[in-house]
């Protein structure tokens, strides 16, 4: 295991169900953008990224563990507010249903995966992009980015 630092950035568009286009310039929400510590290891084919959620990114008291498989991505979110835990897959072009667990009850949701780009060494260096579409049924609908860099 090996202690790291890493730099995440969140971004969202709202969509109003209609196809959307992300390019550069267009506007999206501020979203989030923080650093924190973390750590790195490799077990088998994968590689694991673990680290505490701030105040800031919304999951004060939840950890975030994501296991990265070359382009196959399944982010798990663990805590007090959380007790059944939330669980995503990402691939790019597939589909993902589950349900994303919140302090106030649990909320269907399906995530549609546009792309991932994986540049994390086995090394723990890199950094790692996942374009997707989210919906919380009854919610709201958007696309987002996640943007993950290991610092050091």
């Amino acid at each position: 295991m090996k202690d790291i630092l890493l730099k995440i950035i969140g971004s969202q568009w709202h969509t109003d169900g209609a196809a959307d286009v992300l390019e550069d310039g267009a506007d999206a929400d501020p979203g989030m953008e923080f650093i924190t510590e973390g750590r790195f290891y490799k077990r088998g084919p994968s590689v694991y990224l673990v680290y505490d959620e701030s105040d800031f990114s919304g999951a004060e008291g939840c950890t975030t563990s994501l296991r990265i498989t070359g382009d196959k991505i399944r982010m798990k979110r663990y805590g007090e507010d959380v007790p059944d835990g939330s669980s995503i897959e990402f691939e790019k072009g597939k589909r993902f249903s589950g349900w994303y667990e919140t302090p106030f009850g649990s909320v269907e949701m399906e995530v549609l995966t546009n792309d991932i780009d994986n540049r994390i060494t086995a090394g723990g260096e890199g950094s790692l992009d996942i374009d997707y579409h989210v919906s919380l049924k009854g919610l709201t609908e958007s696309r987002s980015r996640l943007s993950i860099e290991i610092l050091q």
